[in-house]
């Protein structure tokens, strides 16, 4: 089953203004600010298994953009995965090869390591859009970032 990338946002969520100096300090903020997790996962553990990802190699993609995320799926069921995009308070150093400092962060929680790159082949795709870009460093509203992606859906 094909989960689209703008049924992952309207799951998971846009937070913003998210706070932190740090890519530790920002991922702590947004995992407690999220609401709801899927029912075997608890928010410490989500936060332990992104940081742990985070320490083998930097999420940061480039242009601004980091992809966060455990380096093993955490839940089995392909309806509760989830996408949380967060726009930063202020730009963030993550390591990005382009050496660039983040301004929006997308969580991504995966039920299977297919279904992950599946969402992460989405996501590039998407920000080698210039107007998927604009809507990140805009700081759109969820509904008009969901609209866009679903736009985008349509083509593919």
């Amino acid at each position: 089953m094909n989960h689209g990338f703008a049924e992952l946002i309207q799951r998971g969520g846009v937070y913003s203004p998210i706070q932190g100096n740090t890519p530790e300090e920002v991922l702590t903020t947004l995992i407690a600010s999220i609401p709801t997790l899927p029912s075997v996962i608890s928010r410490d553990q989500l936060l332990k298994e992104v940081l742990e990802r985070e320490a083998l190699m930097s999420t940061a993609i480039g242009r601004g953009i980091a992809l966060p995320h455990p380096r093993t799926p955490l839940i089995t069921d392909p309806q509760e995965q989830q996408v949380i995009i967060a726009f930063l308070d202020r730009e963030v150093d993550w390591q990005a090869l382009d050496g660039e400092a983040v301004h929006t962060v997308m969580l991504i929680v995966s039920a299977s390591t297919k279904l992950h790159l599946h969402t992460l082949s989405e996501i590039n795709f998407l920000c080698r859009q210039e107007k998927f870009y604009d809507i990140l460093k805009k700081r759109l509203p969820a509904e008009e970032i969901i609209k866009a992606v679903e736009e985008a859906e349509q083509t593919w």
